[in-house]
């Protein structure tokens, strides 16, 4: 065998081994998710690679390739898009064009990006605010917030509540023709964890005058205390979202130190004296018995000092983690849409959010997409993310 030929072939099953991504057979287009798949491998990889070699922080190059798909507010035939600040925080305003003479609804979206990247110009955060613009004949606010690790928490919160808040005025409301008693708030990923936590922190506001309508949270990350669900250890090397990324970025929300990740994977950051919030993220009792399939629960032996949580409290912190709600204020939130994704790490979380709501009175629409996976209503190229976009489109019309 030539020299060249050997090359070629230690080549290929090197390729090949790099592509390969086992997928299970429930998946539509899977050749689409393992070329997704290899794309993003690739750009995760080169900027560890950046990092690795002390080049740039690895968000930094992640937010340099996203930057790519970021477009200009355009306004087309059925709406205008604007872009404008909400109490100094930049957010993209889309408002159909046709007439009305009634009040229109608003819808408060929030982008996910594990609260480190993303903002409301991206392609696909456009497309999706234009459409549900469009076909609900609604005003769609679209924020954005400042993103770690420049900034930790709770400024990425601060920065949505505040933004909220200022649309929720009435003069602002009268600008753009919004009914203030049919306005919803959501989110997906982080913006959903985002959204969950400031309807609860809403509760609380003695200020606030308009209530939300609707709450619909999309695949959000509700929780950092128990990072071995049964969905983190189904779906930990699952393509999009992987365990060790969604610790990362839960590392990153709260700061640049990385022994708070390395604790988190190990089950050592929570202490003591917080052992009793267990009992919120306990997916034995929370979790429909087909999610426990082959999975046991034992409660948490090693736990953490207190060093850690009293640097980085954030992720004992209900407006970080929604979970943490006790069930008297989880029982003022208002109706509540769900989407859950089979293949996705953060799936329990919002099962466990489903079940927690129900039990405290809130109802609740639960979407769990078989064949899902983290990110699914963000590609449009397939068929059960078009899918996933008209239930969801689907429920607001009806709801909001």
């Amino acid at each position: 065998m030539g020299r060249n030929t050997l090359l070629f072939l230690i080549v290929g099953v090197l390729l090949a081994y790099y592509v390969y991504t086992p997928l299970p057979d429930n998946i539509e287009e899977a050749w689409k998710l393992v070329c997704l798949t290899t794309c993003m491998k690739t750009l995760t990889n080169l900027a560890l690679f950046a990092e690795l070699l002390g080049i740039t922080h690895f968000i930094n190059t992640a937010t340099f390739f996203i930057s790519f798909q970021e477009v200009p507010p355009t306004s087309d035939e059925n709406v205008t898009v604007t872009e404008t600040t909400f109490n100094s925080i930049p957010v993209r305003v889309y408002v159909p064009k046709r007439k009305t003479e009634t009040l229109r609804r608003g819808l408060f979206y929030i982008h996910g990006g594990g609260w480190c990247l993303g903002n409301a110009a991206i392609f696909n955060y456009d497309f999706l605010s234009r459409r549900t613009a469009d076909r609900l004949d609604a005003v769609v606010v679209s924020t954005n917030y400042r993103l770690a690790p420049k900034y930790h928490f709770p400024i990425q919160f601060e920065d949505v509540y505040n933004s909220l808040m200022w649309f929720l005025r009435q003069d602002v409301l009268e600008k753009y023709g919004v009914n203030p008693e049919r306005i919803g708030i959501s989110g997906d990923s982080a913006g959903g964890n985002l959204a969950a936590a400031v309807a609860q922190q809403l509760l609380d506001d003695p200020n606030v005058k308009i209530k939300l309508k609707i709450q619909a949270l999309i695949y959000p990350a509700l929780q950092a205390l128990d990072m071995d669900l049964p969905s983190y250890k189904e779906n930990a090397h699952f393509p999009v979202l992987s365990k060790s990324l969604t610790v990362r970025l839960w590392g990153e929300y709260f700061t640049t130190d990385r022994s708070l990740e390395k604790n988190m994977l190990s089950k050592q950051h929570v202490p003591v004296e917080s052992s009793h919030l267990f009992k919120f993220v306990n997916w034995s009792s929370l979790l429909p018995e087909k999610f426990k399939k082959g999975h046991f629960y034992s409660s948490p032996t090693t736990l953490g000092n207190s060093e850690l949580a009293k640097k980085y409290p954030g992720f004992l912190d209900v407006r970080a983690a929604p979970l943490l709600a006790d069930d008297k204020k989880l029982h003022g939130l208002p109706l509540t849409y769900i989407i859950t994704c089979q293949y996705d790490v953060l799936r329990d979380d919002g099962i466990m959010y489903v079940t927690r709501l129900r039990n405290a009175g809130v109802q609740v629409t639960h979407n769990h997409i078989d064949d899902g996976f983290h990110g699914v209503l963000s590609f449009y190229e397939f068929k059960v993310g078009y899918k996933t976009e008209n239930q969801y489109i689907s429920w607001l019309n009806e709801n909001l």
